[in-house]
Formats: C-alpha cells, sequence, structure tokens
C-alpha cells in the first residue's frame, strides 16, 4: 500500500484511483448532495401542513379594510391605531402563515372599537364585518 505525501496516520485505507467517480449513499434524510469540481446543491424545505385557508380569507379582508380606510392625510387618530392593528396582523400572517390568538383578540378589539368610534363609510364598514367574521371563525 503506497501513500501520498498528504496522508497521515488518520487518513484512512488508501483509496484506488477513480475512473469516473460515484456516490453512494447508505441513507439520507433531507438536505442536499452535489458532487463533480462544479456541482451546486439546492434544497428547499417545508414544514407544516401549510396556511390555513380561513387565514388567507381573512388576510384578504384585512387588506380590503385598510384599502378602504381613509387616506392618511385625512385619517383621524382613530383610524390610525386601526390601521396599524391592520398592518401587524397582517405582517404576522405572511411572514407565519396564521396569526397567533392574542393578536386575533386585539385585532378584533380594535376593529369593533373602530366600528362603535365613528360612522365610517359603507365600504369600509363592509370590510370591518368581514374582518370581524374573519377573526370570530379563526378564534371559535
Amino acid at each position: 500500500m503506497s501513500s501520498s505525501p498528504d496522508s497521515g496516520p488518520d487518513s484512512g485505507p488508501e483509496q484506488p484511483p477513480s475512473s469516473g467517480g460515484g456516490v453512494s449513499i447508505g441513507s439520507m434524510t433531507g438536505g442536499s448532495i452535489a458532487t463533480g469540481s462544479h456541482g451546486t446543491a439546492t434544497s428547499y424545505n417545508t414544514t407544516g401542513a401549510g396556511p390555513d385557508p380561513r387565514h388567507g380569507e381573512l388576510l384578504s379582508s384585512i387588506r380590503e379594510l385598510r384599502g378602504a380606510l381613509p387616506p392618511v392625510a385625512d385619517r383621524s387618530e382613530v383610524d390610525a391605531v386601526l390601521d396599524g392593528e391592520l398592518a401587524e396582523a397582517e405582517a404576522e400572517i405572511v411572514t407565519a402563515g396564521t396569526a397567533g390568538s392574542g393578536r386575533l383578540a386585539q385585532l378584533l378589539g380594535g376593529v369593533r372599537s373602530w366600528l362603535g368610534s365613528q360612522g365610517a363609510a359603507v365600504g369600509a364598514v363592509a370590510s370591518a364585518t368581514a374582518v370581524v367574521q374573519g377573526v370570530a371563525q379563526l378564534l371559535g
């Protein structure tokens, strides 16, 4: 058995010269493998069962209500607070695929408070009603 200059006592048994290479994997779970001098590997991992369709519907209702609010320059303080709560819930759903029950309860209270505080435009009331219904379904 000959030894190369790079091999030391811990280098293991010498491998025969390769005539074309090869890969042998006994078992693998997840991950990616690339071989060769220009090999690349890409791994796309997902977990869970995917987003809850009810959260998707709520997200649509949130976006609709945000669009129905008065323009920023014309918003009351109550409108601005509601928009902030809607924006936080939207970000959580977009990022995580769901919103936690605490966030949903806060949103429900905010929308109900906003509805009780003013005579909102008909389109905004309809959008707010959709948000309330979506949250109520998710909270059970």
